[in-house]
């Protein structure tokens, strides 16, 4: 217990020397932000994931098979979007990649500005959302969760996608015949997520909706912000692996 208790807490504060530098512990603060960003779009845009695309696939499997309550044209529109944002931070990659805290701190930035623009539009359109002011907060988040999801695949830190945590599971169940399941490591983004859907399910049934997205964008804002005095560093962590 004492290893998976260690190995927790040098993910979260990471070691002088470690691999990945600064760069976990701002992960896992996207993987919060995941929880809070879907919490808002399953709950308040007619059951419709933009971070998690294995979920909108199934989910128009089943509306188009004639389950009721799903928006079939919104999955496919926050799918359409996600692969946007998915091809904006590959390009982001290309031209930042060489330096992965200039890269995610540019990224937070860009994530940021959809993210928070959703955010305003919340707070301005009325609720419920249906026809174009639906359209434009799936296609907003939607954008902005693909980056990140990019973002953390070129990033390349070991069990910190910050959208999915199927793999992440199976790692803990499948390498543990091998002693080897890393579970301190592995269950704190597991928690991060949980903890980012708890909150923003607590205020979307609440009545409280856009303060989850602004709590996401207060999040975004911290990583873009810690971005800035890494995009000067020389560290060996800055290097792509």
């Amino acid at each position: 217990m004492r290893d998976h208790l260690t190995e927790a807490a040098r993910l979260v504060v990471p070691r002088a020397g470690d691999p990945h530098g600064p760069l976990p512990p701002l992960l896992l603060l996207l993987t919060v932000v995941t929880g809070l960003v879907d919490s808002f779009s399953y709950l308040a845009l007619g059951h419709v994931l933009v971070a998690n695309m294995t979920g909108n696939i199934v989910f128009s499997g089943f509306a188009l098979g004639g389950a009721q309550g799903f928006v079939w044209w919104a999955l496919l529109v926050a799918v359409a979007a996600f692969v946007v944002g998915a091809w904006c931070g590959g390009h982001v990659h290309v031209r930042l990649g060489a330096h992965r805290g200039r890269h995610l701190g540019s990224a937070a930035a860009l994530e940021l500005a959809v993210v928070g623009a959703a955010w305003i539009a919340s707070l301005t359109l009325a609720a419920p959302y249906r026809g174009w002011s639906l359209t434009l907060l799936v296609v907003l988040l939607g954008v902005g969760l693909g980056l990140q999801n990019a973002t953390a695949r070129s990033l390349a830190v070991p069990d910190l996608t910050t959208t999915v945590l199927t793999l992440t599971l199976t790692g803990i169940a499948a390498d543990a015949s091998r002693g080897g399941s890393r579970l301190g490591r592995r269950i704190v983004p597991i928690v991060a997520m949980f903890v980012g859907a708890l909150g923003g399910a607590a205020l979307v049934t609440h009545g409280h909706s856009a303060v989850a997205l602004g709590l996401a964008s207060a999040l975004l804002a911290s990583v873009a912000a810690a971005g800035r005095p890494m995009a000067a560093s020389t560290a060996g962590w800055t290097a792509k692996p």
